[in-house]
């Protein structure tokens, strides 16, 4: 896609909008202030000239498959989606003050650190598995860090099913960090594809660039890194401080053949905290669903390309019914706008006309006794 300029900001309720944060192929990604409860949160908007289904699909699965991970701690929590008054879909994220987009190029950063992210990162992959999806775009700049120093995996646009696969999916792909059969476009993303692509990240945190990434200028042009990948020959990293146990581990997951990566996010996560063992740190918990878990929604179509927003709720009333008929919660409802000083017109109380005629009888039996007494009868 080509290079755009950033939309403007759209204007959203209980939102105020602060500053910029970014801009992506398809998407833009804001700074607000919520209202209620007050505090700072990312909004990715689509730009308001996005007509392609195939990119509202990939939008509307973003946001539903947060909605199906995000309790996740490794993943980015969404808040809200909807669209704005002028008919941009947009997502209320968790906002995070970083990432490790550059942070990778420009310091060296502690093995201890890269194997920590790497597990939290694998239990978010293994977690979004069982949910019968994958990721499909894992790199450095989709790996934030929340303002508790937490990394956290985010940008789903391009993920997809495990279960449904269309044959018009859409191949989207971040060359660096996709696996030999990603690249060939012999397959949208599996688990195998996201056990390279995790491992093709751990690999670049700890080297400082991307695993076949060549330091002369002009020799990483996209053609050059898909035959360094099909070749898929494993560099060891040049550091001192990685052991050998480690560039096993990245050596497996990054293997030409699929079949001979780790299984699973999961056993690339254990590999890892092996690794943490033997180093002498305190294995970092991997977070991942029990067995027996489900998710709590309905699956994610990824075929919904429809503009969807806030829908208004409507009760169906049986307006043949009596209003003195209903009962229960309505009833109070409507007893709440009810004025109970005045009976409503039509349905007179019949008491107010006993007590008057009483009132009368009363009055004309005293006025037969005074006149009595004035004639001396009495």
């Amino acid at each position: 896609m080509a290079t755009r300029l950033p939309s403007a900001p759209p204007i959203l309720p209980g939102l105020a909008y602060i500053r910029p944060l970014g801009s992506g192929g398809f998407a833009d990604v804001f700074l607000y202030e919520q209202d209620m409860p007050r505090r700072n949160v990312a909004v990715k908007v689509m730009p308001s000239d996005v007509r392609d289904p195939d990119l509202r699909r990939m939008f509307n699965a973003e946001a539903d498959v947060l909605a199906h991970l995000s309790a996740h701690p490794s993943i980015v929590t969404v808040y809200q989606a909807g669209i704005s008054a002028d008919g941009r879909p947009y997502i209320v994220m968790e906002f995070c003050p970083g990432s490790l987009a550059q942070r990778y190029r420009i310091e060296r950063i502690p093995v201890g650190e890269v194997l920590a992210i790497g597990v939290r990162m694998a239990g978010a992959l293994e977690s979004a598995h069982r949910a019968g999806l994958v990721h499909r775009d894992v790199k450095p700049s989709n790996i934030l860090i929340t303002t508790f120093g937490t990394p956290v995996l985010a940008d789903f646009g391009i993920s997809s099913s495990l279960i449904q696969r269309s044959t018009d999916e859409v191949m989207a792909m971040s060359i660096p960090w996709s696996a030999p059969e990603v690249v060939a476009e012999q397959t949208a993303g599996s688990i195998a594809s996201e056990v390279w692509s995790l491992g093709a990240t751990v690999y670049s945190l700890l080297a400082g660039h991307s695993p076949f990434e060549r330091r002369e200028r002009g020799q990483n042009t996209k053609d050059m890194l898909r035959r360094r990948i099909a070749r898929a020959s494993y560099t060891e990293i040049t550091r001192a401080d990685v052991p050998a146990s480690l560039q096993a581990v990245l050596a497996t997951a990054m293997n030409r053949d699929p079949g001979r990566r780790q299984e699973s996010a999961r056993a690339f996560a254990d590999a890892l905290r092996e690794v943490q063992t033997e180093l002498g740190l305190s294995p970092t918990p991997l977070e991942i669903p029990d067995e027996e878990w489900s998710p709590a929604s309905a699956p994610v179509d990824f075929g919904d390309s429809a503009l969807r927003g806030p829908t208004r709720s409507q009760l169906e009333r049986d307006l043949t019914r009596k209003r003195r008929a209903s009962t229960g919660v309505s009833e109070l409802a409507r007893d709440e706008e009810t004025d109970f000083a005045s009976p409503a017109p039509g349905r007179r109380s019949p008491v107010p006309w006993i007590v008057g005629a009483v009132a009368c009888a009363v009055v004309a039996v005293g006025a037969v006794f005074v006149t009595l007494f004035a004639t001396g009868v009495l």
